[in-house]
């Protein structure tokens, strides 16, 4: 496994050290804290020249850190937790989502209140990590239902062919929203919310490359929070950031969508305003976690959590 030691030892004409930074997905207001403090300078204040990497659907931001061709990514739990039990010794620096922001969409209008009025329903449940949130709701309540294989897109959801949809509180929700459907028109079953959380997006490094320069990645850590204060903060001006980002890399981008984005991300980073939840991985959550990657096949072994979440803050090598 590379190490990136000679890379980040470089520097510049103005004393910096450079750092490659890659997101897990397209450039959107989920990253706005990123783009923002790339853009104020709070990286450069704790000495870093950030490169941010080209991410989306043909990148894989875990494969990238793993094979050592970025130093810092943003995964989440469930992809960071499955390369660590599988030998890759990535470690969580800082947990920045807490609450979990899938759920499950239903119409009202077909009867769907209470999770048992799913009960012989179609649902609609995305592949992958994404399914295991819905498939432990499902097996919690008892509920016999038809699963629908479903793409990146609530469109099925939309036509009627499905009674229920899985959707992102920040990003098809809101689209659900703007097809016309008023909320009151829906009922949502956010899996946070019936002890099924899965926190997401987190900010990783591997463990040889931080334990040679923790002070960098506390730096790292410590703009990347300023960043996302700031964008909370002064939404407008954040969100004007997201968009010139989208326009670079020529992904569609809807200003109201995007202003959408940062308010839930928001919600879902800091629950009920608590800026100390930034950060945090809470270990009750965590091994809840691992433990249904482990049911599921997806692990063999469950990491330990003293070994897999080193605040950055904290520079003992574990």
């Amino acid at each position: 496994m590379a190490i990136l030691v000679p890379f980040l030892a470089g520097g510049n004409e103005a004393g910096l050290t450079k750092v490659r930074f890659m997101t897990h997905w397209s450039p959107q207001a989920q990253f706005a804290g990123y783009y923002v403090a790339r853009e104020k300078g709070f990286y450069e204040k704790y000495g870093i020249d950030l490169e941010m990497l080209p991410s989306g659907p043909n990148y894989s931001a875990a494969d990238y850190l793993v094979e050592g061709k970025t130093d810092i990514a943003v995964l989440w739990l469930t992809q960071a937790v499955q390369k660590r039990s599988g030998g890759a010794k990535l470690v969580n620096l800082a947990q920045m989502v807490q609450r979990s922001g899938l759920m499950l969409v239903a119409r009202k209008s077909d009867g769907i209140v209470e999770p048992g009025d799913l009960n012989g329903e179609k649902v609609g449940i995305w592949e992958g990590d994404l399914s295991l949130q819905p498939k432990a709701f499902l097996k919690k309540y008892g509920l016999n239902v038809e699963t629908v294989r479903q793409s990146y897109t609530v469109n099925l959801f939309l036509a009627g062919g499905v009674d229920a949809v899985s959707a992102m509180w920040y990003n098809e929700y809101h689209t659900i929203l703007n097809s016309g459907v008023n909320p009151d028109e829906l009922t949502t079953f956010f899996f946070s919310d019936h002890g099924l959380n899965f926190p997401e997006d987190g900010i990783y490094a591997l463990k040889g490359t931080f334990t040679k320069n923790p002070d960098l990645f506390s730096g790292f850590v410590k703009a990347s929070v300023e960043g996302w204060l700031y964008a909370f903060a002064h939404p407008k001006e954040a969100v004007d950031i997201v968009l010139e980002y989208m326009r670079r890399a020529k992904v569609p981008a809807n200003r109201v969508h995007q202003m959408w984005m940062l308010e839930r991300f928001k919600d879902l980073m800091m629950p009920g305003g608590d800026e100390s939840a930034l950060g945090r991985l809470d270990r009750e959550e965590y091994e809840r976690v691992a433990a249904m990657l482990k049911e599921a096949g997806l692990i063999v072994t469950v990491p330990d959590f003293d070994t897999f979440f080193v605040p950055a803050g904290e520079h003992a090598e574990k």
